[in-house]
């Protein structure tokens, strides 16, 4: 196990099996956010993107709390100025990871936790979970995403209760809205994020990066700019594989396919 700060309060392990961990680990806190606690969990998924051995993230917080937010005691130092840096702020780093983040939520996440909630790629979360928006109760303006991202995902009316009226959204609710992934007993989060990772990493690691770009690129644009993406893309995906490469995958689906003799592959 390893921590990118020397009192652990950022912790990431690695496992031989491609699944890497990053923790948020001040749970005396509800894990609220320190200015140096922001810096490594970028520096933590800046490093983890650029590393080979990983494949997926799971993103968790520890004890009974995802993220509380940011530590408000430190208000002036996070909120002056300091958010421009891209390279210290975690959710333009969670962002720019080409590789699937598996959000954790076993607990509360306030705020700026909802917000690097919104950047996983997908969330598992605990029975009782629930995301909360205190920008407009104490006079914060949001600058990681939460004003433009939330309305996309559950829809503008929902957003704008959740947010102007900073009303939970709870961790069930959430699923109905298609946010949340699954909702399970608070001890099986991390099993149950595990098993998700597991399943992702049964498939082409090339093509799972890629397909992570296209979706995530093209929920950006509109429809008919997204489709012309995907094209292009595709396009050049095809027009880079060599016949050997064809030839690899004519045999694994055949190799599949003969596991399955139902199968129409």
């Amino acid at each position: 196990m390893e921590g990118s700060s020397s009192e652990k309060l950022i912790i990431v392990t690695r496992e031989p099996d491609g699944i890497a961990t990053v923790t948020i680990n001040r749970p005396k806190s509800l894990n609220s956010l320190t200015r140096p606690m922001m810096v490594d969990l970028a520096k933590a998924f800046k490093a983890l993107a650029k590393d080979n051995s990983v494949r997926v993230i799971i993103l968790s917080g520890a004890g009974r709390a995802f993220c509380s937010g940011v530590d408000l005691t430190a208000a002036q130092d996070v909120f002056k100025g300091d958010v421009k840096d891209p390279e210290t702020d975690p959710v333009v780093q969670m962002e720019q990871c080409p590789k699937p983040i598996i959000g954790a939520i076993n607990g509360l996440a306030i705020t700026a936790g909802f917000e690097i909630a919104l950047a996983c790629d997908m969330l598992v979360a605990a029975k009782g979970a629930a995301f909360v928006d205190t920008h407009a109760r104490f006079g914060i303006f949001p600058s990681w995403g939460l004003s433009q991202k939330l309305a996309r995902f559950i829809g503008p009316n929902k957003a704008r209760e959740v947010s102007l009226a900073a009303m939970p959204l709870s961790a069930e609710e959430a699923e109905k809205l298609g946010f949340v992934n699954y909702v399970v007993d608070q001890n099986e989060v991390l099993n149950k994020a595990r098993q998700l990772a597991g399943a992702i990493m049964k498939n082409s690691q090339d093509l799972v990066l890629r397909y992570k770009s296209v979706i995530n690129d093209g929920y950006k644009l509109d429809l008919r700019e997204g489709l012309a993406m995907e094209k292009e893309r595709g396009h050049k995906y095809y027009d880079g594989m060599t016949p050997e490469q064809f030839k690899k995958m004519q045999e694994f689906i055949a190799r599949r396919g003969s596991k399955k003799p139902s199968s129409k592959l």
